[in-house]
């Protein structure tokens, strides 16, 4: 699958967000290196810091599925990752993230995007 595919992807899921508040939906698609797709939306809260970022969603729902850190190849998503859901991509070793940056789709590491990083 192609980053652009894996977006595309991500805008799919993104029809799927929960987002009454900021009215800014995103969405997420994991690509596991098996082959499957995993895909998140953002769930927002009236409690704003307990919303749940796309990114974090669809690693969330990964992990239920039994995905440990490595499995997951690269992730789509349909805007720039917050700092918090970078650590988060820094952690499960993803190849790359693909994302929509001012209209042109940027293709990074998390290294790249959290440079100088905290790892145990």
């Amino acid at each position: 699958m192609t980053d652009r595919e894996l977006y595309e992807r991500a805008v799919e899921a993104a029809a799927n967000a929960y987002a009454p508040y900021s009215n800014f939906h995103v969405g997420a698609a994991l690509l596991l290196r098996d082959g499957r797709v995993v895909t998140g939306a953002n769930v927002e809260n009236a409690s704003y810091p307990l919303g749940v970022c796309a990114e974090r969603a669809a690693l969330s729902r990964a992990v239920a599925e039994g995905v440990k850190p490595g499995e997951v190849e690269a992730i789509g998503i349909t805007a720039s990752p917050c700092g918090g859901c970078r650590q988060w991509l820094l952690e499960f070793r993803l190849d790359r993230v693909a994302f929509m940056h001012e209209g042109e789709l940027l293709v990074r590491t998390p290294a790249e995007l959290v440079p100088d990083s905290f790892e145990l």
